[in-house]
């Protein structure tokens, strides 16, 4: 009976009904579950791909508009502001317009703008193009996280979850190199117009094979015609604030400029007022109350660090490579390729694990092998070493995260009832994305603390006194004079390099102090999965009520 009513059609109330009364943990779709993997996959791959792609084309979109670098960095910001506000809010956008139609919506105005971004005549067009953009993409990952927990039984999660980390990490790592191949050999307007039939492609998948689960309906219709439009106003401003100011921190000198100062104390007033709204509303936009659930509450908090960690060296090695060694952009890019392309193996291999082991275990090992990866880094960062040891320290770095990634997505489900999908979807991918622009935002700001102590402390030893000192300076004049200098101009340039070269050997320690303390960091979370609850074992996921 329950079989032959999901394929009909029946009227909403008639079908709120029907689900009302029936055990959803029995639900499954009707098509192929890996069909409906790859279907949500796709578009999920092309929105994380274009969170990196458009980095490498920067100078080109500055040029081609005569803007200057900070104005064209808005490109990014306003893609990361919009999605940062979206991303809360798409489960209950999701539960009140359907998850089908509000994924395959956000699928559309992604493409749309995408479209619209290549076409844009200048640079303020793109980035209102750009916030379109992000609107449509900060939808696309929670709602694929959701459909794959209803698509899969708690069983198989594993396993489906490592589809989707495949894509949310294998596209931060070749959009460098496909952004720079396009925007070499065509142009940057590319970068967007390659959206376009990738999109298409979804929608038409989607609308065949996605399908929303008969509790969708039920909740819907708990909840209402009322809209919480206080929380939905205090979301979007506070987030909004937040991430503009974690994008311009550093480069404004954080609390010594009073726009930070006023953005942060915003911020937190606006953030800390909207906790406690949503916390006492009965139809509240987040449902803050699941982090009730301590598997929810710790898989959060390990989200957030894992975000932290994975954006912040996502930025440190590339940034090390062009800065201090000289490396064009496109092949900074390709030194982060390997450890994408270790990722795409240990994924499924950790959804297999995942089966089979204490999801716990497995965690907690993923933190030690990252902390044991990020400590390797930061004893062989060096101005010396060649491109196959930079790809190795990527690799190294990143072998444990499909280890922490997929079990805690398991894990954070565990006791959540399966109608609250959509709201975990959500937060999950909210905190990876907060956690990611906290990270960037802390180790941009270790990173220039640190290289000026070490500039300082380096700076103390040049003196006439030190003869190591006085031996390099000579041994410089005297190679700079016959070349054709004079002695003054021999002796003036000899100083030069070696303030050069002192910026440059204080950059490398301030670089290997920083992914040390980052492998203390992540040291001290071994213990943190072993304060969640262990995952049951061929249990039904808990029933809608």
């Amino acid at each position: 009976m329950y079989v032959i009513l999901v394929g009909k059609e029946f009227q909403p109330e008639f079908m709120a009904t029907i689900a009302a009364t029936m055990d959803h943990s029995l639900w499954r779709p009707r098509y192929n579950p890996w069909l409906v993997a790859f279907t949500v996959t796709l578009a999920t791959f092309m929105e994380v791909l274009d969170t990196s792609i458009a980095n490498i084309a920067l100078p080109h979109i500055a040029g081609s508009f005569g803007a200057s670098t900070n104005e064209s960095t808005w490109v990014l910001t306003s893609y990361l502001v919009s999605n940062g506000i979206v991303l809360p809010i798409s489960a209950w956008l999701a539960t009140r317009l359907g998850r089908k139609r509000f994924y395959m919506s956000c699928v559309a105005v992604f493409a749309t703008s995408s479209f619209l971004c290549g076409l844009a005549p200048s640079l303020g067009m793109l980035v209102f193009f750009r916030v379109l953009q992000g609107a449509g993409g900060g939808g696309l990952q929670p709602s694929e996280q959701a459909i794959l927990a209803d698509t899969f039984s708690p069983e198989q999660r594993g396993v489906a979850f490592s589809i989707y980390a495949m894509a949310v990490v294998l596209a931060p790592a070749i959009g460098p190199t496909i952004g720079g191949y396009l925007t070499d050999n065509y142009s940057w307007r590319w970068i967007f117009y390659i959206n376009v039939p990738i999109s298409i492609l979804s929608l038409l998948m989607s609308q065949r094979f996605v399908e929303d689960p008969p509790y969708l309906e039920v909740e819907r219709q708990r909840r209402g015609g009322s809209i919480d439009y206080v929380g939905l106003s205090l979301v979007a401003i506070g987030v909004g604030t937040l991430q503009m100011v974690l994008d311009k921190g550093q480069e404004l000198d954080w609390f010594g400029s009073r726009y930070i100062t006023t953005g942060t104390s915003i911020a937190a007033v606006i953030l800390i007022f909207w906790i406690f709204w949503e916390w006492k509303h009965p139809n509240p936009i987040v449902e803050l109350k699941l982090l009730k659930n301590r598997n929810f509450a710790a898989a959060m908090l390990s989200m957030v660090i894992l975000g932290g960690v994975l954006y912040g060296t996502t930025v440190l090695l590339p940034e090390f490579l062009q800065d201090l060694m000289g490396y064009p952009a496109v092949l900074a890019g390709e030194a982060l390729a390997a450890g994408g392309f270790l990722m795409m193996v240990t994924m499924p291999l950790s959804g297999q694990l995942t089966q089979r082991m204490d999801p716990r275990m497995l965690m907690s090992g993923g933190f030690l092998a990252t902390s044991i990866g990020l400590y390797h880094m930061a004893t062989h960062l060096s101005l010396g070493m060649d491109f196959r040891t930079a790809s190795l320290l990527r690799v190294y770095q990143v072998a444990g995260l499909a280890f922490i990634f997929i079990p805690s997505n398991v894990l954070c489900y565990q006791g959540i009832p399966r109608e609250k999908n959509n709201q975990v979807s959500s937060m999950m991918n909210f905190v990876r994305n907060i956690g990611g622009s906290v990270g960037i935002a802390i180790v941009s700001t270790m990173l220039t603390r640190a290289a000026q102590r070490r500039q300082n402390y380096l700076a103390a030893n040049l003196s006439d006194s030190n003869p190591a000192f006085r031996s390099r300076l000579e041994g410089i004049a005297s190679a700079l004079h016959t070349q054709g200098l004079s002695a003054s101009q021999a002796t003036h340039a000899a100083y030069g390099r070696i303030a050069m070269m002192l910026n440059q050997q204080a950059n490398a320690i301030a670089f290997k102090d920083v992914v040390a303390t980052l492998a203390l960091v992540v040291m001290l979370l071994i213990p943190l999965p072993f304060l969640m609850k262990k995952a049951t074992r061929g249990g039904a996921p808990p029933p809608a009520h």
